[in-house]
């Protein structure tokens, strides 16, 4: 436990706190790519969890495409609706 005035370092390489930082910065497909660069490498299992984590984290949830689908079915069938009634 750090005392007073001391911060403890933070885990992982310098590439991995920099990955880190551009997320935080708002570039979040720039991260990414770093991410994947750094598992594209030979990371130390630290490293590789730490850029499985970042990758997670900065992934579409799989939900969105599921509503982004609703939406277009609903938009679809209102539109052949108002097609049949005006046509």
């Amino acid at each position: 436990m750090a005392k007073g005035g001391q911060t403890l370092p933070e885990p992982g390489s310098a590439e991995v706190r920099a990955a880190w930082a551009r997320k935080e910065a708002g570039d979040v497909a720039g991260a990414r790519r770093d991410a994947e660069r750094i598992l594209a490498g030979n990371p130390s299992p630290e490293d590789r969890a730490e850029a499985e984590e970042l990758l997670r984290r900065t992934s579409t949830p799989r939900d969105l495409y599921g509503y982004a689908l609703l939406a277009a079915a609903v938009f679809i069938v209102l539109l052949m609706l108002a097609l049949s009634r005006y046509a």
